[in-house]
């Protein structure tokens, strides 16, 4: 009951829970833990399940039609990831979710969070309000790498990633960047050069 609440805390901080809603949430999620470099979801595999990040690093990443990679998100702690799209449409995904770093995580069904929802309220509030800030995120996201010069977007990865940038490969930067990794070089001399 210890270790349940801890996690449910972790997972849904903020919420209160009664020891039974405790029971039935923790009793849907289910721990996993990845290796660095493991790949958690395929594209072209059947989303069924949202991942919360407990501790690690995973990026989120698309394979276009040249072979090129373009990373569309990292997950922390505490973070959500999934291939959203195909989660909520029940669909296959396109999208493949990869490990930078060695993870654990929590995993749930989504037909179990629909059983979640219905039996404890207050868990699709706070998935509401994820997806609020996620989807304002990405908006933002999408409108700075239209209209933001490079240097712009690459301090605002590092505003919205503080953590992370020494533990990730250059690559995988520039890719959600949207840049080349020479360009990401110049950028970091520069700020290096206005200190």
């Amino acid at each position: 009951m210890q270790e349940q609440n801890v996690i449910i805390n972790q997972v849904f901080k903020g919420e209160i829970f009664t020891a039974q809603d405790i029971d039935f949430v923790s009793s849907k999620l289910k721990k996993i833990t990845f290796d660095k470099g493991d790949i958690v979801l395929n594209a072209n595999e059947k989303v069924t399940h949202q991942y919360y990040v407990a501790d690690g690093c995973l990026r989120t990443f698309f394979i276009d039609i040249s072979g090129k990679e373009h990373t569309l998100q990292f997950a922390v702690k505490d973070w959500w990831i999934s291939d959203y799209t195909a989660f909520f449409e029940q669909n296959t995904g396109i999208l493949t979710i990869e490990c930078i770093q060695k993870s654990t995580l929590y995993k749930i069904f989504r037909t179990d969070l629909e059983e979640v929802y219905a039996k404890v309220p207050q868990v699709e509030v706070h998935f509401r309000k994820k997806l609020e800030k996620a989807f304002a995120s990405f908006q933002n996201r999408i409108l700075g790498n239209l209209a933001k010069p490079a240097k712009e977007r690459y301090l605002d990865f590092i505003k919205t990633y503080p953590d992370i940038e020494a533990k990730i490969k250059n690559y995988h930067i520039a890719s959600y960047l949207g840049i080349t990794t020479e360009s990401l070089s110049r950028i970091r001399k520069e700020l290096v050069r206005k200190l």
